[in-house]
């Protein structure tokens, strides 16, 4: 075993971006992908989907935010995402498929996609990459959360225009409390 533990040690360092001259892993910058087409796809859904930028064909997972499922394949986050909205499982993935349509429609053109290319996780075999989407100057997260149909959870980080997550999250905070408030969406 402690013959293993340099080799370990040397792999960690490749994967994660650490040097050890500095001390801290490297930060990836944002990647601003142009043109960007939404692809139709089965597994598409409000916070993650197909895209094509390019020669890039991938599935985008954004940031900051939750939209409800559309089917019960994973039951426990569904659950949550119902508690979370306090209402009915079938409420909860109505509102997935409205989600899934607010998305697909708000991309029917052209759009931006910043990414950072970092894993975005998920049940498939295909990675995602978390990435957040700009139409015509607009934010999909914030179009999701303000129509009540995403919730303010996940991974978070700090803006391509340098705006600390902190105070994005806040606002997007504030944009699910007035939905709530005036009861659209879920």
């Amino acid at each position: 075993m402690t013959t293993l533990r340099p080799l370990l040690i040397i792999l960690v360092a490749v994967v994660t971006g650490f040097h050890a001259s500095d001390g801290v892993a490297k930060a990836k910058k944002w990647e601003k992908l142009s043109a960007c087409k939404y692809v139709e796809d089965k597994n598409n859904d409000g916070d993650s989907f197909r895209v094509k930028c390019g020669e890039k064909d991938f599935v985008l997972r954004l940031y900051f935010v939750d939209a409800p499922e559309t089917n019960l394949r994973d039951a426990e986050r569904t659950r949550l995402q119902s508690e979370h909205f306090g209402v009915s499982l079938d409420e909860t993935m109505k509102a997935g498929v409205k989600a899934t349509e607010v998305a697909r429609d708000t991309m029917k053109g052209s759009f931006d996609v910043w990414t950072k290319w970092s894993s975005g996780g998920g049940r498939g075999k295909e990675v995602r990459y978390y990435g957040l989407v700009e139409v015509d100057g607009k934010s999909l997260v914030e179009i999701l959360v303000s129509s009540g149909l995403a919730r303010v959870v996940g991974q978070v980080v700090p803006l391509p225009n340098g705006e600390k997550s902190t105070v994005y999250k806040k606002r997007l905070v504030a944009l699910e409390s007035e939905a709530r408030k005036q009861r659209v969406g879920v």
